[in-house]
């Protein structure tokens, strides 16, 4: 991520979204990182009351669409678009927060490639994730 990205930033990009809908926010940038939180509840749960594995991509793509625009050149003539995304669920939970760190594995010109972990308060992974951002003219 580019050094000194202000997290604040992003809420106009939030507003009336899916991401403001399941709760998550995002806590840390760093240097080759972007961290986020999403609260495992009501929204997020599946009918068997645990964390749904559909939340977890929303959280894994959230963060790597977020981190691809914190990259752009110009974003107001270009967007980071998912393309593709994969996702190995390993745990459940039931309550509490669940933490995503993306890392990068590829920031080319056209693509980007994100490593996304997912933890639950202990630390213990719960999902791991790859996804394909395109950079479009937009």
């Amino acid at each position: 991520m580019k050094a000194g990205f202000d997290l604040s930033n992003l809420e106009f990009a939030h507003a009336d979204s899916i991401v403001k809908h399941l709760g998550i926010e995002f806590t840390e940038a760093g240097e080759g990182y972007l961290t986020a939180r999403m609260p495992v509840d009501g929204r997020t749960h599946q009918p068997f009351g645990i964390l749904h594995g559909g939340a977890s991509v929303v959280l894994a793509e959230s963060l790597g669409s977020t981190a691809s625009y914190m990259l752009l050149d110009d974003p107001t003539k270009q967007r980071a678009v998912g393309l593709e995304i994969n996702a190995n669920h390993l745990r459940s939970v039931r309550e509490g927060w669940v933490y995503g760190r993306c890392t990068p594995i590829h920031t080319g010109r056209t693509t980007h490639v994100w490593d996304i972990r997912i933890t639950d308060e202990n630390g213990k992974l719960v999902c791991v994730s790859r996804l394909t951002i395109a950079i479009i003219n937009g």
